[in-house]
Parts: C-alpha cells; structure tokens; sequence
C-alpha cells in the first residue's frame, strides 16, 4: 500500500507474461489517466480495468488524445476501441514506443 488507500504504481511494475513494465511508462499513463478523470495520481494502478476507474467510452477517446500528445505517438483507432484496462494501455503504448524506437 502507498499509505493512501490504494496501491502505489512502482509496487505493480510486471506484465501477465513477467515482463517488466516500464516504470516512467507506467506513470506517466497514470498522470494522463489522473489528469483527464481527475482523480488523484496515485488511485491509479496498473491493475484497474477502465470500469474501476469509471471510465466510459467518450472518456476513453480523450485519454487516447491525451496519451497520443504525451508520448508523440498515434494509437491505431481499432485497437484502442479495444483497451479495456490501465495495463492493456500501458503495453500498447510501449509496443508502439518499440516500434518507433527500436
């Protein structure tokens, strides 16, 4: 626990599969997530679904505009229809980040 209710981002840094997250990737989706639901940065967890952070379709697409700035990258239309959690995001935009930055 982050001694603030919820679990702090740097505590849950692993993908399903054991990779590890990126850390400063991790965060700075929470900060955008946080920002654009204001809420604060640290309720945000990479283990929320987007419905735990009541986050509706419309909420989503500004998230994905947002993210896009942040990162200087642009999130294929279909599959961000299809992100569904903190996690999910945060391993697409570091595919992308991959792709762009071999």
């Amino acid at each position: 626990m982050d001694g603030q209710g919820g679990v702090g981002v740097a505590c849950i840094m692993r993908f399903m599969d054991g990779r590890p997250a990126s850390e400063d990737v991790v965060a700075r989706v929470a900060a955008v997530i946080a920002k654009t639901q204001k809420i604060p940065p640290e309720t945000v967890t990479i283990d929320q679904s987007f419905e735990e952070l009541k986050i509706d379709s419309l909420d989503g697409i500004n998230i994905v505009f947002a993210l896009e700035e942040e990162f200087g990258i642009e999130i294929p239309d279909e599959p961000a229809l299809k992100i569904r959690s903190v996690r999910e995001m945060v391993e697409g935009i570091e595919k992308l980040l991959a792709v762009r930055n071999p």
